[in-house]
């Protein structure tokens, strides 16, 4: 029979002593993980009365999805390449089309349109021309003072903004993307 080191030795105990803390450790972490834990009240359930809590409307993401196509079928029937943003209350991108041969400042144009509307509860063009009593207007990070946003309502309030760019006027975009915004009504 073949003698071992000390040193095999004392490495092959080590490696084996290793495992069975492993094995132990593993058998109580899957017990703690079958043992449930009663959740806090707070976790459960929801006070909706609470008046810390604010709730909000926007549209889901098949309804912005709907609107942005349709803005981008209303430019590629007039023979238009565009981008079409939509953006949330917050205005924050929920979808955003980057159309065939549309130009590659299109996108951010049309994000920032959108958000522009959506944070004024106006259309674009209606807030370029607010420009000249308020210059200093444009210098607000996100903004762009150009026709072609427009916000989508919901009893008056804001809930999100339709942003097109790309075509060779802001009022075409704007046409295309109220088109948006009226989709929304079907």
């Amino acid at each position: 029979m073949k003698k071992t080191s000390v040193r095999t030795r004392v490495l092959t105990g080590t490696v084996a002593a290793a495992a069975l803390v492993a094995a132990g450790v593993g058998a109580v972490s899957a017990s703690a993980e079958a043992t449930e834990t009663p959740a806090s009240p707070a976790a459960v359930k929801v006070d909706t009365q609470n008046k810390n809590l604010a709730q909000s409307t926007g549209l889901t993401v098949d309804a912005a999805t709907r609107a942005a196509q349709a803005a981008l079928d209303a430019a590629n029937k007039a023979g238009q390449h565009v981008s079409v943003a939509v953006v949330d209350r917050d205005g924050v991108t929920r979808v955003l089309i980057k159309g065939d041969g549309a130009g590659p400042q299109a996108t951010e144009s049309a994000e920032r349109k959108a958000f522009t509307a959506v944070s004024w509860n106006a259309p674009t063009s209606e807030l370029a021309k607010r420009l000249a009593q308020a210059p200093n207007l444009k210098d607000i990070p996100g903004t762009l003072f150009l026709a072609g946003g427009a916000p989508v309502q919901s009893k008056g309030a804001p809930v999100a903004a339709i942003g097109v760019a790309g075509a060779p006027s802001g009022d075409l975009d704007e046409q295309f993307a109220q088109a948006g915004v009226a989709a929304l009504a079907k």
